[in-house]
């Protein structure tokens, strides 16, 4: 196990709160780097993938580009971006909303509904063995997050 400390090279920090939000920016940088490597082959980036997430928890049905955006993991994504990016993969199908022309409804296709697929495995695993927590840890560290966040 390597300390926040020996990982940034600081020896001590001004208090225990400033070091828990280096140490969460420095872990989320840990966590995105890793996703990254994940999603390459797949020419997806985690932005993309969560993305493709939300719209597979549709089942089905189409929703806007304004709805992905507040279900973003990352609120500052842009989810018009990302979702033409998807849709130039075949990933995810646009239309005109039937009901507000000036909306724009999307909807995952089968090749989305795929690779997503393809790639639940391999999350699943990657996410146990980038956390290298037990599993009462785990459901603590998740505990102590919803609380952190009040």
């Amino acid at each position: 196990m390597v300390k926040i400390e020996e990982a940034i090279q600081q020896k001590e920090f001004k208090d225990p709160y400033n070091k828990a939000v280096v140490n969460l920016l420095y872990t989320h940088s840990y966590f995105v780097t890793n996703q990254n490597a994940l999603f390459k082959p797949y020419g997806l980036s985690p932005e993309q993938y969560n993305v493709l997430r939300i719209l597979r928890g549709q089942n089905g049905v189409p929703t806007t580009v304004s709805s992905i955006q507040d279900r973003m993991l990352n609120k500052m994504s842009n989810a018009s971006r990302l979702v033409e990016k998807l849709k130039l993969k075949d990933f995810v199908k646009r239309s005109e909303c039937p009901n507000d022309r000036r909306q724009v409804d999307v909807l995952i296709t089968e090749k989305g509904l795929e690779v997503l697929a393809e790639l639940q495995a391999k999350v699943e695993q990657e996410n146990k063995n980038f956390v290298h927590l037990s599993l009462e840890e785990v459901n603590q560290l998740n505990d102590l997050l919803d609380k952190l966040r009040g």
